[in-house]
């Protein structure tokens, strides 16, 4: 084992800050948008606030359902749980609920609005490929995300784009059934839900960038804070490779029924052929091995 904590990120801390205020400005400028149309404030505030409390609230929930996990204690997993207590003990940090996933697909993820709400996931797969000093890597890296709390950042800014996503589906919706008629006012309105949808679909876009931005750096940052926290660089990279090796052999299917979930796993999902290798939520994998070859040689000297 290596340092006492995790040490502090601030540029992770500086980005995060100028995450949510570009989301707090979409967030104004949806507002406007929708009441400048009509729509009572009232309204639009009771959409915001129920849209990011179901997803602060129960992220950890939505995203388990997702991939079929379910919380273990320590008589059901005694190793695992005995790898987080030795982590949040050298981390100086409450220790979250462990949750296993019985997908083959080698991957891990951490989600919660808080440390003391937490839950740090590992599936079958990952478990099976993994030795027990690589896995312990992982959960490091893993439980970085939960001590840095940009795990939080990322479940509420992952809501802005879930709401112009669906304005944009409604005001296509709207534009479709509406553009049969002649009538002026029918087409005005047309046109106008057709100016709703551009500019949800150019909010999403924004706010998807902010998003990815964000979630690149932090996965180099827990890549680093977590493997100076194990003082074993080049283990976590081992984990790094075979995981991402092993991805490659994983049905298409199961890994577009997982792609939604890429934003917090430790190594993104993506079938061959998908558009989401070009909008990766994580830095290459050659990027975030350099950077821990770096980080080796710097601890070795």
């Amino acid at each position: 084992m290596g340092a006492r904590g995790y040490e502090k990120d601030h540029g992770l801390s500086v980005r995060m800050f100028a995450t949510g205020l570009g989301l707090l400005a979409l967030y104004v400028a949806v507002g406007f948008l929708l009441t400048s149309l009509g729509v009572s404030i009232i309204i639009v505030c009771l959409i915001d606030f129920a849209l990011l409390f179901g997803q602060y609230w129960f992220s950890d929930k939505i995203a388990m359902a997702s991939m079929g996990a379910r919380v273990v204690d320590p008589s059901q997993e005694p190793e695992l749980h005995a790898m987080v207590d030795r982590l949040c003990l050298l981390a100086d940090m409450p220790k979250p609920r462990v949750g296993v996933s019985d997908m083959d697909m080698p991957n891990a993820f951490a989600t919660g609005r808080n440390p003391k709400a937490a839950v740090v996931v590992v599936t079958r797969g990952i478990q099976a490929r993994l030795t027990d000093e690589e896995l312990e890597a992982v959960l490091a890296h893993e439980l970085s995300h939960v001590a840095h709390r940009d795990v939080a950042v990322m479940t509420v800014a992952s809501s802005l784009g879930m709401l112009a996503g669906l304005i944009s589906r409604m005001a296509m919706w709207g534009a479709m059934l509406g553009g049969g008629s002649r009538d002026e006012d029918n087409q005005n309105a047309f046109m106008m839900e057709l100016v709703v949808m551009v500019v949800s679909f150019l909010v999403y876009i924004v706010s998807f960038l902010l998003t990815m931005a964000l979630s690149r750096y932090r996965e180099l940052s827990a890549d680093r804070t977590g493997a100076i926290l194990i003082g074993k660089p080049s283990v976590l990279a081992s984990a790094l490779t075979k995981v991402t090796g092993d991805m490659a052999r994983i049905p298409n299917n199961d890994l577009r029924r997982a792609e939604g979930m890429n934003a917090f796993f430790f190594t993104p999902a993506l079938a061959k052929g998908s558009m989401g290798a070009l909008f990766s939520t994580h830095p290459s994998l050659q990027k975030r091995l350099d950077q821990l070859a770096r980080l080796e040689r710097e601890m070795n000297q």
